[in-house]
């Protein structure tokens, strides 16, 4: 069972950032962050205590036995930490034990201990630093505060700093377009923000290459189409997209197609004359569909766009055991372009672990028939951090995708998704089991180098293993364009299907959105009332 870690924080708009940056810091504990009116409610004791008040940021730390020694380690170099430019400074200071109710963190004995908590109560530790007035300036202070204070803590950094959205890329892409130079992004990402020179160095080349993918797009007037298809073989471990069993589902799965049907009549109705410039099927699993369902599909989006000069059409192959030779012919007889084969790693014990029932040489297998059935643009995804892998078996993964030579390579690194089957199985293996490193995703990296691909998108999620990044790698000339704009949020994407979400962007960069129901049944039930908020958004277009 993972221990609790309960954060007290008395300003409910900073909650997302303290439990981001907390549990990044603390990824074997259950972080939990609390508004004071519920503190008493909820009968938990704090570890640490925020309190953000009179120009002031305090935090106060319930020090345990498993973090004394780094404590005794930030005490020793002098109590406190200064940021390189001097401007802000954290002041720590040790408290005896008594003084533990005046800090409002309770001391703890054994019976807490056995219930999952921290432990004994050794020492409370106080950080405090103030605030400018205006409440963005405020934030940022804040956000810097909050992470050195946590690096004091534990003696550690993090390779994105202090960065707690996904999309780090947009911020480097801002900055280029308002015409920094690069030293200027570079400086900005490490001193702001102390992201490490190499995620920085990294994050800078992929913002720039980005920035002349989109270029070639009309970012006012275009705009690009996302369908779903919420069905799989099985629902892998890790996963928290819609995905609904194929054997449940398959008496529906018509009536589902329907559904798509009468949202793709609406976007014709809806952008007359225009045509999308990039098409993704994504899932789930589309090829979870049937030859004759995959037909249907793809034959009603020709007949209802001009699709010749689409400059891309990614369908999802994704998992081996639903790809099929008859399935690729059909794929292969439309407009699509790209298409991924996803083995997500090439060791058969994990992928029973994950729950993907297919094997390595399946991928293979599945790989090579696609190349035979013409296919130019194969992308594969991998996954660092899943269940026991260490760098050994990333080693041999990307030494197998090598001899594959794929034209993209997707490197994700394991996110601990609150609506995934993951957090039961760490709580029954322990959170150890999971480890993705700088070695592992260096690796990677220099495999996808190896092949002749470059970086070309990244992004971020909450609660990833090892605070990294995931990164999309391709040959010159087959980077997935739709993977830029779902995170630059530079053109409208119109998505159907259940759980999809549809982004309107505007020329003045503001973005508006509108959701389907995640489920199936709902979705289907639904429909008209799924199309009447697409026509609210968009109106007269």
């Amino acid at each position: 069972m993972r221990k609790i870690l309960a954060v007290f924080c008395n300003r409910e708009n900073f909650e997302y950032d303290t439990h981001a940056l907390v549990q990044s810091f603390y990824p074997e504990r259950h972080v939990k962050v609390l508004l004071p009116e519920r503190w008493k409610e909820q009968g938990v004791s704090a570890d640490i205590v925020i309190t953000i008040a009179d120009g002031q940021a305090e935090m106060k730390f319930a020090m345990s036995e498993d973090t004394q020694e780094a404590a005794d380690d930030a005490e020793s170099a002098g109590g406190e930490s200064r940021a390189e430019d001097g401007t802000e400074s954290i002041h720590g200071e040790y408290r005896a034990e008594s003084d533990a109710d005046s800090a409002g963190i309770e001391d703890r004995g054994s019976d807490d201990i056995e219930s999952g908590r921290i432990g004994l109560t050794l020492k409370v530790r106080e950080y405090m630093t103030p605030l400018p007035a205006d409440k963005g300036g405020a934030k940022a202070v804040w956000k810097r505060f909050l992470y050195e204070t946590l690096c004091a803590e534990t003696g550690r950094t993090l390779p994105w700093g202090n960065l707690t959205g996904i999309r780090p890329t947009k911020l480097a892409m801002e900055l280029l377009e308002q015409g920094a130079s690069e030293e200027d992004v570079l400086l900005f990402l490490q001193k702001e923000h102390y992201v490490s020179e190499n995620k920085a160095a990294l994050c800078l080349d992929i913002a720039q290459r980005e920035k002349a993918i989109l270029a070639q797009l009309d970012q006012t007037d275009g705009y690009s189409l996302y369908i779903g298809i919420p069905f799989c073989p099985t629902t892998c471990l890790y996963c928290s997209f819609t995905s609904y069993p194929v054997s449940v589902w398959e008496k529906r799965m018509d009536d589902y197609l329907d559904c798509l049907v009468k949202e793709i009549d609406y976007v014709k109705e809806a952008f007359r004359g225009k045509a999308p410039e990039t098409v993704y099927i994504g899932g789930g699993t589309p090829t979870s569909l049937s030859p004759e369902r995959l037909e249907r599909l793809l034959s009603k989006l020709e007949k209802t766009f001009a699709l010749e000069d689409v400059k891309e059409f990614t369908v999802e192959a994704g998992r081996a055991d639903s790809i099929t030779r008859e399935k690729l012919r059909v794929i292969r007889r439309h407009c699509v372009t790209r298409i991924s084969v996803n083995p997500q790693t090439m060791k058969d014990e994990t992928l029973r672990i994950i729950g993907r029932r297919h094997t390595a040489a399946q991928v293979k297998d599945a790989f090579h028939m696609a190349r035979e059935e013409g296919f130019d643009n194969i992308n594969m995804d991998l996954i660092l951090g899943l269940p026991g892998e260490d760098a050994e078996d990333v080693r041999r993964t990307i030494g197998e995708v090598k001899a594959l030579l794929p034209d993209s390579l997707t490197v994700h690194s394991l996110a601990l998704k609150r609506a995934s089957k993951l957090g039961n199985w760490i709580e029954e293996n322990g959170i150890d089991m999971l480890s993705n490193t700088d070695e592992t995703m260096e690796i990677a990296a220099a495999g996808a180098a190896e092949m002749g691909m470059q970086p070309y998108y990244l992004y971020r999620q909450k609660n990833m293993s090892g605070n990294f990044e995931n990164t999309g790698y391709a040959l010159p000339g087959k980077n997935g364009i739709y993977n830029i704009l779902i995170m630059e949020e530079k053109q409208t994407i119109v998505a159907l299907g259940a759980g999809s979400i549809t982004k309107r962007v505007y020329p003045d960069g503001r973005i508006e959105r509108c959701e389907n129901v995640k489920d199936v049944a709902l979705y289907m039930e639904k429909i008209d009332e799924m199309i009447e908020r697409k026509r609210r958004l968009f109106g007269e277009v």
